[in-house]
């Protein structure tokens, strides 16, 4: 029963905080962030970010972007693919080289600042959407690019970490085992074709037949919960299936009811959990020690994404701000860049004395973004 009375006090002070926030113009999500750090090993320590919070802010994260997916308009997607291709590569390449630089500068070894670089090249859109729907400028040509270049970046952080990760470690085994992830991972982007084609239009229409209780509703989670199970079974990560499964119930006659029913069922329990988890790792523990440190990675981290993200859009003919904003929604990292994080630290790729500084580095970017997002958002959409 102790996690009931955590999760009471995970939606009290979101709800609380969301309030605030949006009061003082502030995007709610800025509010529920802090809150996680309030609440964890940083500062007041009632909070530890167990098994149970985890799995809770894991269906957070996916109910968010499904509900994004649904939100999405498919024509808008596929008119933007071009600059979505560039944004998200503008995005891997500077990221990588910037951190990679900066590692050196602190004349830290080149194999470990390489995998620095790594995991400020990773993208968590989930913060940018919330922001975006927030302003209503999710369903736009920025919008659109966002989500698409997201979802790319997704796919060549997991390429190019999967491939770099046995030269990093001088492991074999993990290179012996590409060829297969990647025919597994071309074959599920089949999948997702003839899901949005024909399976979830099927599956849709035969839940309007079931006498059961909430079937449409429940038959729209099973394809959402299952194609985010089978995208982290390929090796992708799970918010992907959920976006995708999103875009396939979105193009159904049901998207309306499945999207008032599962925003009520995320943003009143697990989207909280999701946004509050990703504060409770962050420890200030040598943070004095490592100042200079934290400020410039997180400048880096700041920089690259929105440099990479501008001359990508640029490049497709984006005026300043669209580009702009455009890079600014890709800035924040949340947990794919943790996940990278933690599996680097497993294998033994990152010095204790660094792990909670990138920790403290990729909170401060995901903080940072919805702040730099709504100023550009706000120069073209007031």
């Amino acid at each position: 029963m102790e996690f009931i009375g955590i999760l009471c006090v995970i939606l009290v002070t979101t709800t609380l905080s969301s309030h605030f926030s949006r009061r003082f113009g502030i995007p709610a999500v800025i509010g529920q962030l802090v809150v996680g750090v309030l609440l964890g090993k940083g500062v007041l320590d009632l909070i530890h970010p167990d098994l149970i919070i985890h799995d809770f802010s894991e269906i957070g994260v996916i109910l968010l972007m499904f509900i994004a997916g649904i939100e999405s308009d498919l024509s808008l997607l596929k008119k933007y693919l071009k600059p979505a291709i560039l944004v998200a590569v503008f995005g891997v390449i500077f990221p990588v080289l910037l951190g990679w630089g900066t590692g050196e500068l602190f004349q830290i070894d080149s194999i470990e600042s390489l995998f620095f670089g790594i995991i400020l090249a990773a993208t968590s859109v989930s913060i940018s959407v919330e922001v975006l729907k927030e302003l209503r400028a999710l369903d736009t040509k920025e919008g659109s690019t966002i989500l698409g270049a997201s979802v790319i970046d997704d796919i060549l952080i997991v390429l190019v970490f999967s491939l770099s990760l046995s030269f990093l470690t001088k492991d074999t085994t993990s290179s012996s085992n590409l060829p297969l992830m990647l025919i597994e991972q071309v074959l599920y982007f089949v999948g997702i074709y003839l899901l949005v084609k024909w399976i979830a239009p099927y599956l849709m229409k035969l839940s309007q037949r079931l006498f059961a209780n909430s079937a449409i509703i429940i038959v729209s989670l099973v394809i959402c919960l299952g194609m985010s199970y089978i995208a982290d079974f390929v090796g992708l990560s799970s918010v992907i299936g959920a976006f995708f499964a999103g875009i396939a119930v979105g193009q159904t006659k049901v998207k309306d009811t499945v999207q008032t029913n599962v925003e009520a069922l995320g943003y009143a329990v697990f989207i909280p959990v999701f946004f509050v988890s990703i504060g409770l790792e962050v420890t200030f523990d040598q943070f004095f020690d490592q100042l200079s440190f934290v400020l410039l990675f997180t400048f880096i981290a700041v920089f690259s994404k929105l440099a990479g993200g501008f001359l990508g859009a640029k490049i497709s003919r984006f005026s300043n701000n669209s580009a702009l904003m455009v890079g600014a929604g890709m800035i924040s990292r949340g947990e794919m860049a943790l996940i990278i994080l933690q599996i680097g630290n497993e294998a033994g790729l990152v010095e204790k004395r660094f792990y909670s500084p990138l920790v403290l580095i990729i909170l401060l970017s995901t903080l940072i973004s919805p702040l730099v997002l709504k100023a550009f958002t706000k120069r073209i959409y007031n």
